[in-house]
C-alpha cells in the first residue's frame, strides 16, 4: 500500500498532516472512526474491499469515500463460473464418490441464469458467460443496460426472475435491504434443478432455510464461497449435505489482491491530487 501510495505521487505522513487516508484493516471501523473524530478535516478515505457493511455507520457527506468496487470483479467472477459449472455439472457429486456412477448434471451451456446485483462482478461473469450462449438476466437497483444480459430488472422483482433460472448466482452488496434476500420463500421459486452460487455476502442467504431446502431437494444445489455464519463451524450440515459446494472466501486470495488493490490506490491517489473523479465511490444513501 505505501509503494502503491508513492508510484501515485502521494507522500506517506504522520495522521496529523494527512489530506487523505488509505484504510487497509478491513473490519476495523473503530480505529477509523477515533480517527476520523480527531482529524475531521480528512477529505478523501480509501477502503480495502468492495463490501463495506463494516464502516456503513461511518460514511457521511463530509468526506470522500471510495471503496474496492470492481478491484476484485474478475477472481470472484472466475470463482462463480467455477462453481457453478462443479454444479451443475455434477462435479461435487462426482468427487465425493468413492467409484464408477452413472451421468448426472445439466448444461451450463444455453443455461437460463440470473445474477443478482449488476456490479464489477457481474460484468465480469457476463462476459465469461458469452461463450456458453446464455440468456441472462440480471437483478439490479437500477436498471440500465448491460453488455451480455438479455434482461435486467429491478431489484423488487427478484422474484420474477428466480422460476425457470438453471443457475442463480448472488454478486450484490450487502446493506438492511439485502439480508436474508434469499429465504424459504424465494428458495421455494426456484427450480428442482437449479443451483444457487454465493460469491457475495453470506448473510444474503437464510442459511437454515438453505439447509432445509438442500435437504428436502427444494432447489438442485449451492456452491458457497462467503456462509453465515462465517467461518462456517465445523459440525454446521451444511458441510455434510451432498448437493453443497463450499469454499472459504477465497473469491480474491490475498495474492491476488494485493496487486490488485495497490493499482486502485495508485490510481486514486494520482487522481485525488489532479481533483478528478475517484473510482469506486460510495453512495452514503445507497451504502455501498
Amino acid at each position: 500500500m505505501a509503494d502503491a501510495i508513492r508510484a501515485g505521487g502521494g507522500q506517506l505522513v504522520t495522521p496529523d498532516k494527512a489530506e487523505a487516508v488509505i484504510w487497509g484493516m478491513p473490519t476495523d471501523a473503530t480505529e477509523l472512526g477515533a480517527l476520523l473524530e480527531v482529524l475531521p478535516d480528512i477529505g478523501w478515505i480509501q477502503l480495502p474491499f468492495a463490501g463495506i457493511e463494516n464502516f456503513a455507520h461511518l460514511i457521511d457527506d463530509d468526506h470522500r469515500w471510495t471503496c474496492g468496487k470492481g478491484v476484485y470483479a474478475e477472481p470472484v467472477a472466475e470463482l462463480a463460473l467455477g462453481l457453478a459449472v462443479a454444479g451443475m455439472r455434477g462435479v461435487v457429486h462426482y468427487a465425493r464418490t468413492n467409484g464408477w456412477s452413472g451421468p448426472r448434471g445439466t448444461n451450463l451451456h444455453g443455461a437460463r441464469v440470473t445474477i443478482v446485483g449488476g456490479g464489477g462482478i457481474a460484468e465480469s461473469l457476463l462476459r465469461l458467460l458469452a461463450p456458453f450462449e446464455c440468456h441472462v438476466t440480471v437483478v439490479r437497483n437500477r436498471v440500465e443496460e448491460m453488455d451480455g444480459a438479455e434482461d435486467v430488472l429491478e431489484s423488487d422483482r427478484l422474484t420474477d426472475a428466480l422460476p425457470g433460472a438453471d443457475l442463480v448466482v448472488l454478486a450484490l452488496s450487502l446493506t438492511p435491504e439485502t439480508e436474508g434476500i434469499i429465504s424459504s420463500s424465494e428458495l421455494a421459486l426456484m427450480e428442482p434443478h437449479a443451483w444457487l452460487v454465493n460469491v457475495a455476502r453470506g448473510k444474503h442467504i437464510v442459511t437454515d432455510d438453505l439447509v432445509v431446502a438442500l435437504r428436502d431437494q427444494v432447489i438442485g444445489g449451492a456452491a458457497l464461497d462467503v456462509t453465515d455464519p462465517e467461518p462456517l463451524p465445523d459440525d454446521h450440515p451444511l458441510w455434510s449435505l451432498p448437493n453443497c459446494l463450499i469454499t472459504p472466501h477465497v473469491g480474491n486470495t490475498p495474492e491476488m489482491a494485493v496487486p490488485l488493490l495497490a493499482a486502485r490506490i495508485t490510481e486514486n491517489v494520482r487522481r485525488y491530487a489532479a481533483g478528478h473523479e475517484l473510482i469506486g465511490p460510495v453512495d452514503p444513501e445507497l451504502g455501498y
